[in-house]
Formats: C-alpha cells, structure tokens, sequence
C-alpha cells in the first residue's frame, strides 16, 4: 500500500500563509503522506479533477481581495463555465488567515469553502478562521482545526500499515541540499545589470530603479524621520497610474549577514549550488541565481532579522542536544507554551538572528542545508506611489516613515526595509534598488467632472499626491484633500505642493494639526464640519470619496463622520445613511487603502 497523498496550496501576501501551509507539510510527512506544498498561481488548476486530498491555506488582503499569488486560481475557480460536480472526487478543507479587526475577514476563505462545496468537493470539516485578535493569536485556531483535520484525513487516508509517525524531535530531510564550490567569485555589479531583453519589470525580473535623492520631510527635532525618495527609471518601460504601488525587497544589513555567518561559522564568500532534496516537490527558488555565494544569500534572501514564527523554533527544537535549551525550544514549540514564546520573542520583536545567539549550542549544531527551511524569504514591501508620470516622467517618489522604536531589547527595533532605503545615500556615488510596479486598489474616476474628496493623514496622503498630479495634468480640478498630522511646522508633508495647487485653484486643502492647540483635532472632525460641502459633492455631483493611512481608528472615525453628514445635510435615518456608503462602495465611489 503506498502512502496517501496531500497537496496543500497556499495564497499569502506576507508569508504567513506559506509558512503555515509548510508546517502543515511538515506534519504530513511525519504522519509518512506523501505532500507537495506549492504557490496556488504555481500550481496547474486543470490538475485539481484528478486530486484526491488537498488543503487550502489563504490569507485575505486590502478590501477583502486574494493574495496575488493566488489572483488567476481565483479568476479560474470563479469561471461561469465550471460544471457543477466538476471536483466530485476531491477531498478538502480551507484554512483562513486573518484579522477580525478588519472589516472583510476572512472573506477569501469563507468565499472559496463555498465555491469548492458548488463544484461538488468534499469538504472534511467546516472552514478554519484563524484570527489575529485572538488571545493565543492565530494558532488558536488553528491547532484544534489541525487536530479534527488530522483525524478525519487518518480516518480516510490510513497511514501505510507497518509504518508508525516519525517523532517530534526527530528532523525531517531538508528541502535543499547545498553543494560548495571552490575557486569561483561573483561579480558583484552582475545583479544590478539592466536586463538586456525587453522584459517588463516584475517580481521575477526586477528593475534597478536609481536613487536620485532621499530628503527628510520632517523637522529635525521631530520624533518620526520620514523620507522624501525619488527613483530614475529610465528605460524600464514601467508605466503606472495614480494608486499604483511600487514594489521593493530590502536587504540585511552588512553586521547582522556577518553575525549569521560567524554563529553558523560559513565564509560569505563561498559559492554554492542547491538542489531540491525530492525533485518532484520541490524546486530551487527563481531568485536565487545559481551558483550563488553565500553573502548574497543571507544579505538578500533569508529574513534573519525578522521576528521568528513558531514553525522557526519547532524546527530548531529539532537539532537542540543541550538539554535546557532542548526543554525551552520545545516549550516554544508546544500550544501550552505560545503564551511564553509571546513574551520572550513578539512582545519584544526578538530577531531570529538574536534567538540563534541565545540558544548557542543548538546554533551549532545546524547544518547549512536547513538554512531554507529555518529562514522565510525575504518579502516584498510596498509603498504607494507619491508622484505621477505626467508630472514627473521617468521618476517614482514615495513618502516613507523609517521606522525605529524601543522595545525591552537592549538595541533598538528598527524597520529593515525603511532603514534599509533611508540608509542608502545617492551623494556619495550611484546607489540602485531593484523594484517593480503593481496595480494598486484605488481607482479613480475617468469622468473629468466628478469631484473627488481624499483623506490621507500622515503618509497615507501618498497615493492622493500621485493622483492630484495626474489629475491636474489632465485638467480635473474638482479635489478636495484633507490632511492630517501632528505640527504644521514639523510633518506637513508637501505642504509647498497643496500651496501651489490652491493657488491655482486646482484644490480644496482642509488641515487638522492635532497637536498645534490645546484641543486635538483629527481629519474625522474636519470631515464633520465640511458636512454640507461633501453633501453638495456625493449627493449632487457625483463625488468620489477616498481614505488612505493607518488603520486603528482613523478609517471608522472618517467613515462614522461621512455618514453623520448623510444624515445631517440629507436627513436621513442612521441605516439609510449606512446604505448609502454601502451603496458608495459597490459603486466604487467609496474606496479605502489602510495598513496596520
């Protein structure tokens, strides 16, 4: 009897998705199933009729939208077309992954458990809704789904017999296996090169965007350092409109690659080559050249500075012969101890770089062909895109907040992309970033005359920069921008711009300092007192109203504000108010991009 198979397939934006659905995979292989653990935009849909077990893991990003490594699956799997019973002979279940603070969670899983049931899947047990808001944090959810996911697969899919589970602390085979070179350098400039065939920049194909200038937007002696960036993309061919992203992967900083490399004692300057353990599940990583020297793989590809998730130390538990650092992995590991691994790793956003230098002897006795495994890689970050092409052609700028706080650690926590970008200084000689451009949430209006209203405090004014450029450059002149931030004289960002735009009379600038008087004010009350103009604007001229920036209370507060005015100026009832905004948004006339 051969062992039973399991196909999970992840959508993740972050990379917790993927590295829930791998320690899923991990599991499977210790209960002797053969498991393939893959991208669902990797993976041929047209082969899911013929499978027989399969696990959904997927997260749910910006207004209730799929993962992108999950944008075509999902387009497929929603096709009209599809016949009804057309995966009669599958076996699932769906994991999701969300944040219950926000308005649309979980929507992906919840919308996907229902498409599978009407194309006739078998689902093992009701979708999983694992929550970030709750008190052990996602796991929470997810370890009992596990434990009935496992019961009810063992129940349909035995494990072969004379075969028992392979033990917890036993380690699994790598993924990888590293095989070292002798003799070989790498040039350094060959991974800038621009790419000499017409490729349009992308995740895979990056564009080496060069970094004209990098000026702090705050105040001295204000807290927060905030940057100004301008990238020169010349002969990329990247075109973008207003609410578009520009897309960025940051590197380790140079102490913390040399740190990793004394502790696990590898010469960065070795070449290797990789090799997939099991050639039918796995294959090398695109971005990964081949050969590769180690500085290049820890400086660009395994997130050593991020803060570890529980599949992190449940595998390094796995190597641990120091029996106090064995019982404390272990702890770390296990559902009991989540609470503990809290306080001594998220609490603080304890590195992994630094958990390898609190458990030494377990640090030394890791093997190389682990590093994929232990360490994610490294995510893209995005940033709004502050500028237009019709403004400023061949340019990408962006407003970026470095990011910089204290926690009980004796070094302070810093933002490894945000102080990646403002530590590189265009003055001193050429400096590149490799990035690339996607489309963005935010659409606005082709129609010239409807009048859009924008809210971005802080840098969530980004995108309505960008848009108030393109806007203007194409003779709209209906906007209406309210700003907020804490001291006119030390975070009005692009204060000069708005000026110009007024003086123009291409803009309508309504501004909340919060901490300028006595009293703070917010954009939400700002919002209050222009009830009768944005009333005029939605209700009589077709308005477009947008929101952009942090999502703690701001959006609620702006929204709870907007529909006091629905009912103030337009007399209507609190649900008829509520109705409306509803009505906004299907329409796409109420659109919101918020981060946490």
């Amino acid at each position: 009897m051969s062992a039973p198979k399991l196909l999970i397939l992840y959508g993740s934006q972050t990379g917790t998705a993927q590295d829930t659905a791998e320690r899923i995979g991990r599991q499977a292989q210790r209960r002797r199933m053969q498991v393939k653990v893959e991208a669902l935009d990797s993976y041929n849909v047209a082969n899911l009729i013929s499978e027989s077990l399969v696990i959904f893991v997927c997260s749910t990003t910006g207004q209730g939208d799929p993962p992108d490594n999950m944008k075509n699956f999902w387009r497929f799997v929603f096709r009209k077309s599809l016949p009804a019973g057309s995966l009669c002979r599958l076996d699932c279940a769906v994991l999701g992954l969300g944040d219950s603070s926000y308005p649309k969670f979980n929507f992906v899983a919840k919308k996907l458990h229902k498409r599978l049931m009407q194309l006739g899947a078998s689902v093992l047990l009701p979708v999983g809704l694992a929550d970030d808001q709750h008190d052990l944090g996602a796991d929470g959810v997810i370890d009992p789904w596990l434990t009935s996911f496992w019961e009810r697969a063992q129940a349909l899919y035995p494990t072969p017999a004379g075969q028992s589970l392979i033990r917890e602390d036993e380690p699994l085979p790598p993924r990888y296996v590293f095989r070292f070179l002798d003799d070989i350098t790498e040039n350094r400039a060959d991974r800038l090169r621009v790419p000499e065939l017409p490729i349009s920049p992308s995740q895979t194909h990056t564009f080496p965007g060069r970094v004209v200038s990098s000026k702090r937007v705050t105040h001295a002696s204000h807290f927060q350092d905030v940057r100004h960036i301008e990238f020169d993309i010349t002969g990329s061919d990247i075109e973008f409109t207003a609410g578009d992203v520009v897309m960025m992967r940051p590197c380790n900083t140079p102490e913390d690659v040399e740190q990793f490399c004394q502790l696990l004692r590898l010469d960065p300057d070795r070449q290797f080559t990789l090799s997939p353990t099991n050639c039918d599940t796995g294959s090398v990583p695109a971005r990964l050249a081949q050969p590769c020297t180690v500085r290049h793989l820890v400086e660009s590809f395994l997130d050593i500075a991020a803060v570890p998730r529980r599949s992190f130390f449940e595998l390094l538990a796995t190597f641990a012969t120091n029996e106090l650092e064995r019982e404390k992995l272990s702890e770390f590991s296990s559902a009991q101890g989540q609470d503990e691994l809290h306080a001594y790793c998220n609490r603080p956003r304890r590195t992994a770089l630094e958990v390898l230098n609190d458990f030494p002897h377990t640090t030394a006795e890791l093997s190389v062909d682990y590093l994929l495994d232990l360490f994610p890689e490294i995510q893209p970050r995005s940033f709004s895109i502050a500028s237009s092409l019709l403004a400023h052609p061949n340019r990408i700028q962006i407003l970026l907040a470095v990011v910089h706080y204290k926690t009980k650690m004796h070094l302070p926590r810093k933002g490894l992309c945000s102080s990646w970008l403002a530590s590189l200084d265009p003055t001193q000689g050429d400096v590149y970033v490799p990035l690339w451009v996607k489309k963005g949430s935010m659409k606005f209006p082709k129609d010239p005359y409807s009048p859009v209203i924008m809210v971005g405090p802080g840098t969530g004014v980004a995108p309505f920069r960008s848009a108030l450029q393109e806007r203007i450059a194409q003779g709209k002149t209906a906007n209406v921008l309210f700003f907020g931030c804490r001291s006119q004289s030390k975070d009005f960002y692009c204060s000069s711009d708005w000026e110009e735009m007024e003086k123009a009379g291409q803009l309508t600038l309504f501004t909340a300092f919060s901490r300028d008087q006595e009293d703070k004010i917010y954009v939400q009350q700002r919002v209050q007192e222009q009830a009768e103009l944005l009333w005029d604007l939605i209700a009589n001229k077709n308005g477009y109203f947008y929101i952009a920036g942090n999502a703690k209370q701001m959006p609620t507060a702006v929204c709870d504000a907007l529909k006091e005015g629905f009912q103030s100026q337009g007399g209507m009832s609190s649900a008829e108010a509520d109705e409306m905004l509803v009505a906004m948004e299907r329409a796409g006339r109420f659109q919101s991009e918020t981060w946490s």
